[in-house]
């Protein structure tokens, strides 16, 4: 199964309901062609480079700590949960995502960073249905996974028991998150 490389901390906020979107402009080693979203449904596998109290909004970073904590040791890492794509939407304007602020934790030097990055590349706002993994995935760590990509295969088959995962948030609540991101991007 294909597995998104995303903080850490932005995982963290994916599960617990504070987000339900990612910024993405691409890696490194995307930056001909920018972030591309190649999968509909995958595994959000938590990375531990780059992110910073700097980069984090403040009502937020007190989580970083308990994060940092929990890093993989011993070449493993685990992964607590999965999304699904619900939409994606490519933006040019800033204030799109100064609008978006409250649906993210990234603070505004953050978020201008990344936008200003590969300046002739849009930012991809990507809108996720996020679930945990009743039973964590624990992965080896491959070489050819570390740097600057956003996706890697995993060897992984999700379980088709629906009871086995559960949305992070309810129906009703994820939808009416939903609607006010939608009215802001259009």
């Amino acid at each position: 199964m294909a597995a998104l490389k995303e903080w850490a901390i932005v995982c963290k906020a994916l599960e617990e309901g504070r987000q339900i979107l990612i910024l993405r402009k691409g890696g490194i080693m995307e930056y001909r062609q920018g972030f591309e979203v190649k999968h509909n449904s995958f595994l959000l596998y938590p990375t531990f480079e780059h992110q910073s109290e700097e980069s984090i909004q403040p009502d937020y970073i007190h989580k970083l700590s308990d994060v940092l904590h929990n890093a993989p040791i011993n070449g493993t890492n685990r992964i607590t949960s999965y999304a699904k794509v619900v939409g994606v939407k490519e933006v040019t304007d800033k204030s799109f995502l100064q609008a978006l602020k409250k649906y993210h934790i990234w603070n505004d030097n953050y978020v201008d960073v990344r936008m200003n990055y590969n300046p002739k590349k849009p930012m991809s706002i990507v809108l996720l249905r996020v679930y945990k993994i009743s039973n964590p995935v624990e992965v080896d760590i491959k070489p050819e996974w570390v740097g600057c990509k956003s996706w890697i295969p995993i060897d992984f088959v999700m379980p088709t028991d629906n009871k086995s995962n559960q949305p992070v948030l309810d129906d009703f609540k994820f939808n009416q998150i939903l609607d006010e991101i939608y009215g802001v991007l259009n």
